[in-house]
């Protein structure tokens, strides 16, 4: 056992909205070999598609039970020192504290009891991105497109590749800037709320120096590297010319000139977070 063993946790979640490097995230902490095998198990749309690939029984009305969904997830997302890991989005959570408010009536309303109940000691990893227009424009052309990653780390869906052509659209793109600003926001309250001091990681930080966002993960998890164990991304880049167009282009119709764009983002990422 590590020398900060009881520290550890048993759980931790990744927190986000689209688009923040959550999937290279995922590979990365895979890498380490003592992080779990951290997938998106618990987005509704999902959860069928893990149940057939783990052969979980359905019940008599084609429904899941979800407390034996939760042990497989656990079972195929831990690693050998009994670490689970699992990615969760904004409208995900309340998915999953529903389901298992239903599976243990005694804790429904208490959300932390809740994911304490079905997976042990549990913390959170909170990711977002400065850049809020690059993250809408990434999340507006993996709509489009409906390739969301590139390489993979095992997950369910997402690279399915049967979408259209990219084509920029201003209105969808200030729709996705609101979508993930009430997100995030929505993310905050819930923490406040819950009494939650999650590990916050910038997806700029991310893309800057992965190696030293693993470890500092790593180190809030209680967890230490393996000797001789390398950690290496599964994913590859997805940014290129055409999302730099979009932006600029974004930002003239929006009449912000990009030197002015620029500056708001160095301040946002000179802001502490509350």
């Amino acid at each position: 056992m590590p020398p900060n063993a009881r520290d550890r946790v048993d759980t931790y979640f990744i927190c986000g909205t689209p688009r923040t490097g959550s999937s290279l995230l995922l590979g990365l902490l895979e890498s380490t070999g003592v992080a779990g095998h951290p997938q998106a198990y618990f987005r509704a749309p999902d959860e069928p598609l893990w149940a057939g690939r783990w052969q979980i029984p359905r019940a008599a009305d084609g429904g899941l039970d979800y407390a034996a969904y939760v042990r497989a997830a656990r079972d195929a997302g831990r690693t050998d020192n009994g670490v689970f890991g699992a990615k969760l989005m904004w409208g995900t959570l309340d998915e999953l504290v529903d389901k298992l408010g239903r599976a243990h009536p005694d804790l429904a309303g208490q959300d932390v009891a809740l994911l304490e109940r079905a997976f042990g000691r549990t913390r959170f990893v909170y990711l977002r991105r400065d850049d809020v227009l690059a993250q809408a424009v990434s999340w507006l052309r993996a709509e489009q497109t409906q390739v969301w990653y590139i390489g993979g780390n095992g997950e369910i869906s997402g690279g399915d590749r049967t979408g259209q052509e990219p084509t920029f659209d201003t209105d969808g793109i200030d729709a996705l800037i609101q979508t993930i600003e009430e997100h995030n926001a929505g993310w905050q309250a819930w923490f406040s709320a819950a009494g939650v001091r999650p590990h916050v990681v910038r997806y700029e930080e991310l893309d800057e120096d992965m190696l030293s966002t693993t470890y500092g993960i790593l180190d809030f998890l209680g967890l230490d590297m393996p000797a001789g164990r390398t950690i290496t991304p599964r994913h590859q880049r997805q940014a290129d010319d055409l999302n730099r167009v979009w932006i600029h282009r974004h930002r003239a119709e929006s009449g912000v000139s990009d030197q002015h764009g620029q500056d708001v983002q160095k301040a946002v990422r000179r802001r502490p977070l509350r």
